[in-house]
């Protein structure tokens, strides 16, 4: 048999009206609320879509728009995304704008079309007014790991300045001081921030930046290996170098593979985005950590908000912190 309201009600402990405004995206009491959620999970409960669009005049769906469906950092997130959402009875749609400002504006206006409640973008580049005009006040936008430049909505970020930041001062701390940067492309905040991250450690510690140690790609894996290449086969390679997206990570540490370079013994390294590289390469690689779970959960919170109606504080601005896992691949120099 079907679980219905009342069985959510009845186990939640609080009439059958709480239970529906509730559903309806309307306040209760934060005790309610808790006593809901873990009723929802409990006996599994599900929406009757059909049934709730009829009553409220919602599709009860949600788009979430993505540089490239390629990237598992993006696939991370959006699952979490969804295993926030999926409970509060809104199904989610998925959109690849290929890394292109003019697909992402053709997908923005494809889910307006079907009548999405609200939106969540991963910005493809800097510029975001075109999100801002399809959106046209009318949905609710919530931004996630990039802001941009020309358009200020609600947006969960990570702090990618002081996530640089600490890494490369773990390589100074250990004597490093000829150490190069992988960066992204400077059109995406993240890059720009990562980079300004790099600037400011090396200045504070007094060291100079030498521009042949800072080499730009395009955050894709073959990239990283010819930017690695680029950078051992000067006249005076690095010591030590930061990649700073968990593909070009990939694709430097198979150039290192390729040129038979050790790890740490020739070259320290630090990777960015994932955990399993901690794991997976020998000897394990210090990496820094995003929170991809805080990301996609913290972004569907804010939305959700947005979709209950409540206006306050906008536009909100979430900036979470990395973790710096050391692993074996830093040597000291000192």
């Amino acid at each position: 048999m079907a679980v219905t309201i009342k069985d959510v009600a009845r186990l939640a402990k609080v009439s059958v009206g709480t239970v529906s405004r509730y559903l309806n995206g309307h306040r209760v009491t934060e005790q309610n609320r808790v006593r809901i959620e873990r009723a929802i999970k409990e006996l599994d409960f599900r929406v009757n879509p059909i049934a709730k669009t009829l009553r409220t005049n919602r599709s009860m769906t949600v788009a979430v728009l993505v540089p490239s469906l390629s990237n598992i950092f993006s696939m991370s997130i959006i699952e979490n995304i969804e295993r926030y959402l999926e409970p509060h009875g809104y199904s989610v749609i998925v959109c690849s704008c290929s890394n292109d400002p003019a697909k992402e504006r053709e997908k923005l206006e494809f889910v307006k079309s079907k009548a999405v409640d609200g939106v969540i973008v991963m910005p493809v580049s800097d510029q975001g007014s075109h999100i801002e005009e399809v959106a046209a006040g009318e949905l609710p936008v919530v931004l996630i790991d990039r802001l941009t430049s020309d358009f200020q909505t609600d947006a969960v970020v990570v702090d990618n300045t002081n996530a640089v930041y600490h890494a490369v001062e773990q390589l100074i701390i250990r004597g490093h001081r000829h150490i190069g940067l992988i960066a992204g492309p400077q059109s995406i905040y993240t890059a720009r921030e990562r980079l300004e991250g790099y600037r400011r450690v090396m200045a504070d510690y007094g060291l100079p930046i030498d521009p042949d140690l800072i080499v730009y790609g395009d955050y894709q894996a073959g990239t990283g290996h010819d930017l690695m290449k680029k950078l051992m086969t000067q006249s005076r390679p690095p010591s030590a170098v930061l990649v700073s997206n968990y593909e070009m990570t990939i694709g430097a540490i198979t150039c290192l593979q390729e040129l038979g370079t050790k790890i740490p013994e020739d070259l320290s390294v630090v990777g960015f985005d994932h955990l399993e590289l901690s794991v997976v390469v020998n000897p394990p690689l210090a990496v820094v950590v995003q929170p991809r779970e805080q990301i996609g959960t913290q972004a569907a919170k804010l939305l959700y908000r947005r979709l209950s109606g409540d206006k306050n504080n906008y536009p909100t601005l979430v900036r979470l912190k990395t973790e710096f896992v050391e692993g074996r691949s830093i040597a000291s120099i000192i």
